[in-house]
């Protein structure tokens, strides 16, 4: 290489590591030569040299549901702009698995690691671990204040925006159909609608059913709660609204005009559903953003010190809750 681009080995090192700075001229010389040669350099090498592997790990609570490759999608993208690579794990939402992920991702050396915790409590032991020996962001769901940095969307923020919705719509007798256990955006978005639902009916914030986040429980969770005829199913996120959609029309209930159903996040199966599914958008490209910037950020002056960003919401207005409105598609 220093050969071909009529350079010093000190000076090609310089440019092509980026350490030091190199005049112009001199700078696209050996990148030219660099092209012309095919050079690559060894990642490995380079990690040895500067103890920094350029990898980022990514520990997922369960691929299988599809809000979390949507955020992948856009992590990777926001990552790899800035020279970093992510290796994913995914727990199958078991604390015991997640905490086993962490620990061979931290021992792969990673620079640093982004969590979506499966649980706000039994993770928190195993997130605090990582948290003291690398920068750690929490997405999507915490672990309680104090542990790690976090981004998220302001789930209780999208609820009211659900309830506004029905209450302009007519609806007077809602019921919440959401996921039992502790993870923070599951315990968030129930306690939204139980602080909210009185409004609309003093009895809906006792109209609640845990299961889930799938479309089974969706469907089981309606055979649960249609006997008593409410007029919304308000479901904590778009796989159970559309299991509740699917369950009601086989029941031959009229979806919007007997029913409204709604449900968070926006997946693409929310625009495919029959009805169209009304939902909270979370801004995934913001959150992945955000998390980026708060792994780039340098570390705190006290280490307990910690940031926790907050992203508004987006209600999108579909066919499964809106009687002859004009709707989003």
């Amino acid at each position: 290489m220093a050969h071909a681009s009529g350079c010093s080995i000190a000076t090609v090192s310089r440019v092509l590591a980026g350490t030091r700075p190199v005049g112009a001229e001199t700078a696209r010389t050996v990148r030219e030569a660099a092209e012309r040669l095919g050079y690559r350099p060894n990642q490995v090498a380079r990690a040895l040299r500067s103890r920094s592997t350029g990898t980022v790990g990514l520990v997922l609570p369960q691929i299988t549901n599809p809000f979390f490759p949507s955020l992948v999608r856009e992590l990777e993208h926001a990552l790899h702009a800035e020279g970093r690579a992510v290796l994913l794990a995914d727990c199958d939402d078991d604390p015991v698995t997640e905490a086993a992920r962490i620990s061979a991702l931290l021992d792969r050396q990673i620079d640093a690691l982004l969590l979506i915790p499966v649980d706000e409590h039994r993770s928190r032991d195993a997130v605090a671990g990582a948290a003291a020996r690398v920068p750690l962001v929490l997405l999507d769901r915490g672990c309680g204040p104090g542990v790690a940095d976090s981004v998220a969307v302001d789930n209780g923020a999208g609820m009211a925006l659900v309830l506004a919705h029905l209450a302009a719509e007519g609806r007077r007798r809602p019921c919440f159909v959401g996921a039992a256990g502790t993870a923070s955006a599951a315990v968030e978005r129930r306690a939204a609608y139980e602080a909210g639902a009185g409004a609309l009916d003093p009895a809906a914030p006792g109209r609640v059913e845990l299961g889930d986040f799938s479309v089974e429980w969706g469907r089981a969770a309606v055979d649960r709660l249609w006997p008593s005829r409410p007029d919304a199913f308000v479901c904590a996120n778009d796989l159970i609204g559309v299991g509740a959609l699917q369950r009601l029309r086989q029941l031959g209930a009229d979806v919007p005009g007997e029913v409204a159903v709604t449900g968070f996040d926006d997946i693409p199966l929310a625009g495919l559903a029959d009805p169209a599914l009304t939902t909270v958008r979370q801004p995934v490209a913001e959150l992945a953003a955000e998390a980026a910037r708060l792994l780039a950020r340098p570390p705190a002056a006290h280490p307990g010190a910690r940031h926790a960003v907050r992203l508004a919401p987006e209600l999108v207005v579909r066919a499964s809750s809106a009687r002859g409105a004009m709707l989003l598609s």
